[in-house]
């Protein structure tokens, strides 16, 4: 069987991204062809052929302790988190208004000492709060909130 390259006019040879060999622009510039679907992100989100990055939002929220939390911001809660492997403390408890809250951290603020801390999710155990918790829950394609019926 002939070698492909010299099949085809290409002097360079395969390389991943398309061959090396005669182009428009003379020998040696690399001819690529173009994908019909951008490649995908690390974030799930597409890039372009010039390397931006473009990223997808879910189309709903999820029920996640982070959402849940965002619900909530400005009302105090208790915090219950554990530290494996501390020797000096293993739990302990924060108490604090709800500033803010992602994936992996929770920020709350003590109104009594003006202390504020960034805690871990990874160290969360529960929350409770001191009244009613805001809570929307997405339940096929609709929302469930504490005005929907039970049954």
């Amino acid at each position: 069987m002939p070698n492909a390259n010299a099949m085809y006019g290409m002097q360079g040879g395969y390389t991943p991204y398309g061959y090396y060999g005669q182009s428009p622009y003379g020998t040696g510039h690399m001819a690529t062809m173009q994908a019909a679907v951008p490649p995908t992100a690390t974030s799930g989100g597409y890039m372009t052929p010039s390397g931006t990055n473009y990223t997808t939002q879910p189309s709903r929220e999820e029920s996640y302790v982070e959402n849940i939390l965002r619900l909530n911001r400005g009302k105090t809660a208790t915090f219950y988190m554990t530290y494996e492997n501390n020797r000096e403390w293993n739990a302990k408890i924060f108490k604090g208004v709800i500033e803010a809250a992602g994936r992996d951290h929770i920020i709350i603020s003590d109104s009594a000492t003006g202390m504020r801390y960034l805690l871990l999710m990874l160290n969360l155990d529960y929350v409770t709060f001191d009244g009613p918790i805001n809570y929307e829950y997405p339940f096929q394609g609709g929302v469930v909130t504490p005005g929907t019926p039970m049954s």
